[in-house]
């Protein structure tokens, strides 16, 4: 009679305990494993969860990480008999990190997972799952973080629900992308990708994540467009490069309203190729402010040009004044008055006054010139479906490297370091008399060019305003600040006493010259900066390299015609190597590469899989052309694929004791150092000197 009490009471606790959960946190994450049952029947099947609140401005990743970023992995411990299904990854968010963009989570997440008891297990016993977890979490810097996990569940009869977590997970279950009925997807040989998708036009931001990290570029624009019967998206080909000839499987991910809010939704799709589904491309997608990727869809002509509305005259005419006062203030911006500056050192030097007035009104039309000229660039633009805005040409790295040099060159010539034109100016009167006008226009429309990064006091509102309405009015506001910024300048030409105030010419003259030059390098600076976000730490490299061979071509120009050829052959041999992330081209394909670890190394060669490790670092010139010229190339990329080649990089750009030690276990006391571990036998080390030829007769020899 006492034993059955006992198991009575057993068994009505096990009813109305719930499952045990012991949460771990981490300095960026916090995480733990619920279930949906408070206690599970023998042989049943039922949900968990792993859990994970993040830190705020900090991510996980999808089982696609995107242009980098490592997965979230759990590694089971189970009593015996149990199972433990796979990850089941939510709908994911883009998320863009300088030119990168990033699929994964932020906030709080639930990953389902589906577990089965043991059909002999006992009521009354308690299962005990350990998950040994490992997750990768970013913000501007990424850190990986482990933690075990564990989750007890009571054993009864008849298994129960758990009152806390039942619903959620069940909820968690529910907004999983699915594969739905009546779905249909097709992906063409032009990497466009349509999807039969009903109610599109009342959705917004939609966008494709693909399950395979090599078929799609993650960091580019997809344009998506939707119409009666869905939504499409043009897609860039990835290091795989079969887009359009295979099967696409991923994710369509958008947001779509529900109880008056806007919340996302995914549907899992599996696209086979063939000709786009009609109604699916009718007009550009909505694409919302807040949305993480709107300004690169935007910058791509994704969205529509924002509707025209009329302006009243009274509102075309504060805009004018606006435009006006906004141009005036512009000459005083740190990006203009550096060029302005050297101009008024012109008059320093003595100008006739005929030749002043000329010169001021020639000033004045290069202002015109060149702010019409942009105004019309921006019609045809906004017609075409381009967002633009001012400024809208520093968005090509071309523009930014070409702006950056111009402006080092000017510092240099400001310094002394050489002289524009001076045994052409002796060749005559009459081509120095062109020189000058020609100096003079050109300094309003360079005056122009260096405006464009700067906005003025009342400018914003401006601009804005021409961007919306009429060409007629679009030229006219562009009119009125052309004419604010040209006029300080114009009439000091056309005032003597303004010029008389100036003071004569001395040794001052020289040395405010020299001064002036540093603003110009200040400049280049920041120009470098800016390519540095659009073309990353290559993109700044290229550039600084171009700049030393310019400065060098440009100092020994003056020593004769042997020197000149000497600078201008450097110059073109720099400019051969480092134009692509210049004038923003990327490469064809590119590894996609795992931080490296001695347990990473051992894990997936227990997979079967071969590993080829490049420990580098960010200071070492022999890493970087190893891996411009024999990594990072679209032969070595398929040869790793096919291959089935986990690439692993262990950067050794900080100190890293671990680094050190595997260096010192194969004689290196630095880095380049190549590893290649085959799936079965000893590793292979590389000479420090690659080339593509090497590491592909490697990879594939081993292979075969």
């Amino acid at each position: 009679m006492l034993r059955f009490l006992i198991s009575v009471w057993i068994a009505l606790a096990a009813l109305t305990l719930p499952a045990a959960a012991q949460p771990a946190r981490t300095d960026n994450v916090e995480a733990e494993l619920h279930a949906a049952r408070a206690s599970a029947a023998p042989g049943e099947t039922f949900t968990i969860v792993l859990r994970q609140s993040i830190r705020e401005h900090w991510h996980t990743y999808w089982r696609n990480p995107g242009d980098s970023g490592e997965p979230t992995e759990l590694t089971w411990t189970v009593p015996d008999g149990a199972r433990v299904g796979e990850i089941q990854w939510p709908t994911p968010e883009a998320i863009p990190f300088a030119m990168l963009v990033n699929y994964g989570y932020e906030g709080e997440v639930l990953f389902p997972i589906e577990v089965t008891a043991p059909a002999s297990a006992r009521p009354g016993e308690t299962l005990t799952f350990i998950a040994d977890a490992y997750w990768l979490v970013c913000s501007d810097i990424c850190i990986p973080e482990e933690a075990q996990l564990r989750l007890a569940i009571p054993v009864a009869a008849q298994g129960s629900d758990d009152p806390r977590w039942a619903a959620r997970i069940a909820d968690a279950v529910a907004q999983l992308p699915k594969r739905e009925p009546g779905v249909e997807a097709r992906i063409g040989a032009d990497g466009v990708l349509s999807v039969a998708l009903p109610n599109m036009g009342e959705a917004r931001n939609p966008r494709f994540f693909p399950f395979s990290r090599d078929v799609v570029r993650a960091g580019e624009a997809q344009r998506p467009r939707s119409g009666a019967n869905g939504v499409s998206f043009t897609l860039t080909p990835g290091v795989a490069d079969n887009l359009g000839r295979a099967a696409l499987e991923g994710v369509v991910a958008y947001e779509t309203r529900a109880n008056g809010r806007w919340v996302q939704r995914g549907v899992e799709i599996a696209a086979e190729p063939g000709e786009p589904i009609a109604g699916t491309t009718d007009q550009p997608a909505t694409i919302s402010d807040s949305y993480p990727l709107a300004e690169l869809e935007r910058e791509a002509g994704g969205v529509s040009a924002p509707a025209m509305q009329s302006m009243t005259p009274a509102a075309v005419l504060l805009a004018l004044g606006l435009a006006f006062l906004g141009g005036l203030i512009l000459n005083v911006m740190p990006c203009v008055l550096p060029v302005l500056s050297v101009k008024a050192l012109a008059f320093a030097g003595g100008v006739r006054a005929g030749e002043a007035r000329r010169h001021g009104l020639l000033y004045c039309a290069g202002v015109m010139a060149t702010f019409l000229a942009l105004a019309v660039l921006l019609i045809v633009l906004r017609e075409a479906g381009e967002a633009v805005g001012w400024g809208f040409q520093l968005q090509a790295p071309w523009v930014t490297s070409a702006l950056a040099l111009l402006f080092f060159v000017i510092g240099l010539n400001l310094i002394g370091a050489f002289s524009v034109g001076g045994s052409l100016q002796n060749a005559g009167g009459a081509l120095t008399s062109r020189n000058g006008d020609a100096g003079a226009f050109f300094t309003g429309a360079l005056a122009v060019v260096a405006a464009t990064p700067c906005t003025a006091p009342f400018m914003a509102g401006a601009i804005g305003a021409a961007l919306t309405q009429s060409s007629g009015v679009t030229v006219a506001i562009f009119a009125a600040l052309a004419l604010g910024f040209a006029l300080p300048l114009t009439l000091l030409h056309f005032a003597p006493g303004l010029q008389r105030a100036i003071p004569k010419p001395g040794p001052w003259m020289e040395r405010v010259r020299n001064v002036l030059a540093f603003p110009m390098f200040g400049a280049a600076i920041w120009l470098a900066w800016v390519l540095t976000e659009q073309a990353g730490p290559m993109g700044t490299l290229a550039l600084l390299s171009v700049a030393a061979a310019l400065g060098f071509a440009v100092f020994v120009a003056r020593w004769g015609r042997a020197w000149m050829i000497a600078g201008a052959a450097v110059l073109a041999l720099t400019a051969a190597f480092s134009w692509r992330p210049l004038v923003g081209a990327e490469r064809q394909a590119v590894l996609v590469s795992q931080a490296w670890s001695a347990a990473r190394v051992a894990a997936l060669r227990e997979e079967g899989r071969a590993v080829f490790v490049n420990f580098t670092a960010a200071w070492c010139v022999t890493c970087k052309v190893n891996e411009a010229t024999s990594l990072a190339t679209p032969q070595v990329a398929e040869a790793f694929a096919d291959a089935n080649v986990a690439y692993l990089v262990g950067d050794w750009t900080n100190r890293d004791e671990a680094i050190a030690a595997a260096l010192a276990e194969h004689g290196r006391a630095g880095v380049p150092l190549y590893v290649y571990y085959p799936p079965e036998g000893n590793a292979v080390v590389l000479p420090q000197i690659l080339s593509r030829e090497l590491v592909i007769e490697t990879v594939m020899g081993e292979r075969e």
